[in-house]
């Protein structure tokens, strides 16, 4: 299946978990959840100590969260990415979206080696826009 017919059938998929949510409003883990969130999807917010972001229930990982998402939208430092992959996959998610400078060549690899769909060097925001 061609790139851009995984980001549209992403795109479409309802259910998302922002890694790397923010409450401030300059950071893309912000503009990223709040895109989402105002457009009709159902997001989750993981961030490791936030309790809401922007008054919805944060989850402070993938693990905490009460449903499976279809989609895991990565908006953390590329250092970070392997570990977000490896919580991914081990609560059963099998789409993994890199936003541009989240993504880490080990990361992108371990998502693949594990059958996941990626997408990399993509804004879900602009995508989002593009396809919808």
């Amino acid at each position: 299946m061609a790139v851009q017919d995984d980001i549209e059938r992403l795109i479409n998929m309802k259910s998302w978990a922002v890694v790397g949510a923010s409450n401030n409003p300059d950071k893309y883990g912000f503009k990223i959840f709040v895109s989402l969130r105002d457009s009709g999807y159902d997001v989750f917010p993981v961030h490791p100590t936030a309790v809401d972001i922007d008054g919805t229930k944060a989850y402070p990982s993938l693990a905490d969260l009460p449903s499976v998402p279809d989609v895991v939208d990565v908006v953390v430092p590329p250092k970070l990415g392997v570990k977000v992959v490896e919580e991914a996959y081990a609560k059963g998610v099998k789409n993994i979206w890199f936003q541009p400078g989240a993504e880490s060549a080990e990361a992108v690899a371990l998502a693949a080696a594990k059958g996941m769909t990626v997408i990399s060097n993509a804004c879900a925001m602009v995508m989002r826009k593009h396809w919808r």
